[in-house]
């Protein structure tokens, strides 16, 4: 689960992290008392879960409560384009109205969750203000890190070594622990995956703010974690995605034109590869989990068939604890509820599969069967491509 950038700035002022003054507004008017009430220098920042907002125009100066008012005008209701929002972009409704700062050096500071090594990293660079992938990438010996030890956690003398490492002279040392410690603290207590600064500015005054703030949470741990489920913002997901995680179904929209809704996540994997190695491409990640009952089913099918890309769809179970012939109902039900009016492949195995096969034989439905998933993969490809030539030629 993502935050937008105020939310994970109120957690940081919460440990203790030094973050600039300033507000949120919904409308130019409001940008313009908040920055009246900060100084008149500032920096109107468009909210959103997206990277890349200053290069898309989501980010403007001002120098007076006046010039925020303006800047605010052109940034809310605006639909911003970024790498990270797709080509659809995101619609802009709040905007964070904070003060200005003289900046003298940028640095990158982030707390991950390193998986590879079962252990959360501190990350830190001399670079900052960028993509801390793209830094990588050009000069991977500029990016520093301390693996922490789980039995100790983070350590004073970790977080002078960074601060040493990317410049930082022996007077802002101490400030650069302090906020390695809150970041640490947030994955602790919040159960962060990722806690990221970027940049982590020194100011002209030698002081230490954290002029951006990103924070992702484990979604596996939202259920003791009220107050940060309370700061979920839907508009910024994908409704689709939304509406699966409220029938405890996980969904994940991709760029395919072939619906997929099978249970047990390595199956999924495995159905979307496949697709692909059969010239098509999936529209989906749907996995039904292993007890799904009828309703969640014709949901499922609600879901996939939302998606207008979708010109096709394949179901792929393996009935386990979920049995091919509940299924079979629930697939029969969703066609007839929905309307299904794109190819259909069904490839059942496993508990109770000569029944489940039955029941979609006699639905009068426009089904096809498959036995095994490279057959049921070759016949929903196939089946797209026809149904475009069709399209085309009529």
């Amino acid at each position: 689960m993502n935050i937008h950038e105020y939310q994970a700035k109120g957690i940081l002022q919460r440990l203790a992290i030094p973050v600039p003054r300033g507000r949120i507004a919904v409308t130019p008017e409001e940008a313009r008392t908040i920055a009246g009430e900060i100084g008149g220098a500032c920096v109107i920042k468009a909210q959103i879960h997206a990277g890349g907002r200053g290069k898309a125009g989501g980010i403007k100066l001002a120098a007076s409560p006046k010039e925020a008012e303006k800047g605010a005008g052109e940034i809310l209701g605006k639909r911003l384009v970024t790498p990270q929002t797709g080509p659809e972009g995101r619609r802009v409704k709040r905007v964070l109205v904070e003060e200005a700062f003289a900046i003298a050096k940028e640095f990158y500071l982030g707390m991950t969750l390193d998986r590879s090594l079962s252990r959360f990293s501190l990350i830190a660079s001399a670079e900052g203000g960028v993509e801390i992938e793209e830094v990588a990438q050009r000069s991977p010996e500029k990016i520093l890190k301390e693996v922490i030890d789980p039995a100790v956690g983070l350590l004073p003398f970790q977080g002078r070594r960074l601060a040493y490492g990317i410049g930082l002279a022996q007077g802002q040392v101490a400030a650069m622990v302090s906020i390695a410690q809150g970041l640490f603290r947030a994955c602790l207590e919040y159960d962060c995956t990722l806690a990221e600064i970027n940049p982590l500015v020194l100011t002209a005054q030698g002081k230490l703010f954290a002029l951006d703030a990103k924070m992702n949470f484990d979604g596996n741990a939202l259920f003791r974690q009220p107050e940060i489920v309370a700061l979920r913002d839907t508009d910024e997901e994908d409704p689709r995605e939304v509406a699966a995680s409220q029938f405890g179904l996980s969904y994940i929209a991709l760029d395919g034109s072939i619906g997929c809704m099978v249970n047990g996540a390595g199956l999924a994997m495995a159905t979307m590869d496949i697709i692909k190695l059969c010239g098509g491409e999936p529209a989906n990640f749907l996995d039904v989990g292993g007890g799904a009952s009828k309703d969640k089913v014709v949901q499922a099918f609600k879901i996939l068939l939302s998606d207008r890309r979708v010109q096709g769809v394949l179901v792929n179970i393996f009935g386990g604890i979920m049995r091919c012939d509940v299924i079979a109902q629930g697939i029969v039900e969703a066609a007839r509820e929905v309307g299904i009016k794109v190819p259909l492949v069904v490839r059942l195995q496993g508990t109770n599969v000569e029944l489940g096969r039955e029941i979609l034989s006699e639905s009068g439905l426009t089904i096809i069967p498959a036995e095994t998933m490279a057959e049921a993969a070759e016949k929903i490809v196939g089946a797209v491509k026809s149904s475009r030539v069709k399209g085309i030629k009529e």
